[in-house]
């Protein structure tokens, strides 16, 4: 009942024959429902609709167009899979939670029946909305490419520069062991929405969360000291209930794919992360060099703290870690 309706209708086809009528090759299909992450199904299984046909035409023809060629639609394909599974995993949680809310006594049935109820009148409002989300960060990124002025001919540049930080959560494995599935998830949403509210707020966007830690870039190296130091103010003010914290952040070129970065940058600043003490921000060379400008060892000594009108700075000993042998951080504090 409820995959009949939220296909459209009642699956009928067999994913050779989706392949037929799409005029697709058998092993273009095939490798299309593999990369989207669905389940398998054998030649005999009827698990497919009309729907399936025409989606399938549809990325026959961005392949013939040129957007979906053979260097890209692997990776986007699959992007595009991972990304509406976890959301689909939500919301399909979300709506059985609601289902199942219904007064003692209800049979599973009756569950099924509220479940479709609901999908009928919350879906489409869903899918409004997903578009209209997806087409403002489609705008957004288009204004960001275009105003950068670096179009070339054949799209955004490979590599830019941006401050990339990592943020995660002081003593996360040992709290989690406290808290029970629905304290810990409310604990983790906190995390997530109060930083995620302050990352937008000054410029930065947040490429992705990984259970206890956030990931985010910033083109001006500035705001990301702010975020930076911001989080890690919160999570030291005992009246917030935001987590403590501690954050690593690195400035320079950024390989960015499909939504994600890559590179040395980010190397750099997740490891500065994993050595940062509780409570504290550290920066590479390329940070301190945007916000305060060269200093040699000689000025700034070992663990001796220097100041400039925006921050306090400490530069400390070198810090071998797996694949940067001769990291030698910064620490960054607010001004006195």
């Amino acid at each position: 009942m409820v995959e009949e309706f939220l296909l459209g209708e009642r699956p009928h086809l067999t994913r050779l024959e989706v392949n037929d009528l799409a005029g697709v090759p058998q092993e273009e299909g095939f490798e299309l429902w593999r990369l989207l992450g669905f389940p398998q199904t054998s030649d005999d299984d009827e698990a497919f609709t009309d729907a399936d046909v025409e989606a399938l035409r549809q990325a026959s023809d961005l392949a013939r167009l040129g957007v979906l060629d053979d260097s890209s639609r692997a990776a986007l394909v699959r992007t595009w899979g991972r990304s509406f599974a976890r959301l689909a995993e939500w919301q399909t949680t979300l709506l059985a939670d609601l289902a199942t809310s219904a007064p003692d006594g209800a049979g599973e049935g009756e569950a099924a029946e509220r479940l479709v109820t609901l999908a009928a009148e919350i879906l489409p409002r869903i899918d409004s909305l997903q578009s209209y989300v997806w087409r403002r960060h489609l705008a957004s990124a288009a204004n960001r490419l275009f105003t950068s002025g670096d179009l070339g001919s054949g799209g955004p540049p490979a590599e830019v520069h941006q401050a990339v930080c990592f943020c995660d959560i002081v003593g996360f494995t040992s709290r989690s062991k406290e808290l029970d599935d629905a304290e810990l998830v409310a604990w983790l949403e906190t995390f997530e929405d109060a930083s995620t509210a302050l990352i937008v707020e000054h410029g930065g966007r947040v490429i992705k969360n990984i259970g206890d830690e956030v990931l985010f870039v910033v083109d001006a190296p500035a705001a990301a000291a702010r975020i930076a130091l911001a989080l890690v103010a919160r999570g030291e003010d005992d009246d917030d209930e935001f987590p403590r914290v501690r954050a690593g952040v690195a400035y320079g070129e950024v390989v960015a794919r499909l939504g994600d970065v890559f590179g040395p940058t980010v190397n750099i600043a997740a490891r500065l992360t994993s050595v940062a003490r509780p409570g504290t921000v550290l920066v590479d060379d390329g940070m301190h060099e945007a916000l305060a400008g060269e200093a040699s060892d000689e000025e700034t000594g070992h663990d001796r703290e220097t100041e400039t009108p925006a921050y306090r700075w400490r530069r400390l000993h070198r810090t071998p870690v797996k694949g940067y042998s001769r990291l030698r951080p910064w620490s960054l504090r607010e001004p006195r």
